[in-house]
């Protein structure tokens, strides 16, 4: 891994991350990536709440 990926391939990273843990490396440079723009921290919140939501949805669903 990079240590100043791009934003596609941080992009990448986080959806990753959402089905299995990220090396050491990787996740140091998301949060290296994370410190200098704007738009990947963004788009990990809208990941976030995304899956909030489909959690939510899931336990509503089964009652």
């Amino acid at each position: 891994m990079k240590l100043r990926p791009n934003c596609r391939e941080v992009t990448e990273l986080v959806l990753l991350a959402q089905e299995k843990p990220l090396s050491l490396g990787e996740r140091v440079a998301v949060r290296m990536h994370m410190l200098i723009c704007k738009a990947c921290p963004r788009f990990l919140k809208q990941v976030q709440l995304m899956r909030q939501a489909s959690e939510r949805w899931r336990h509503y669903s089964e009652e």
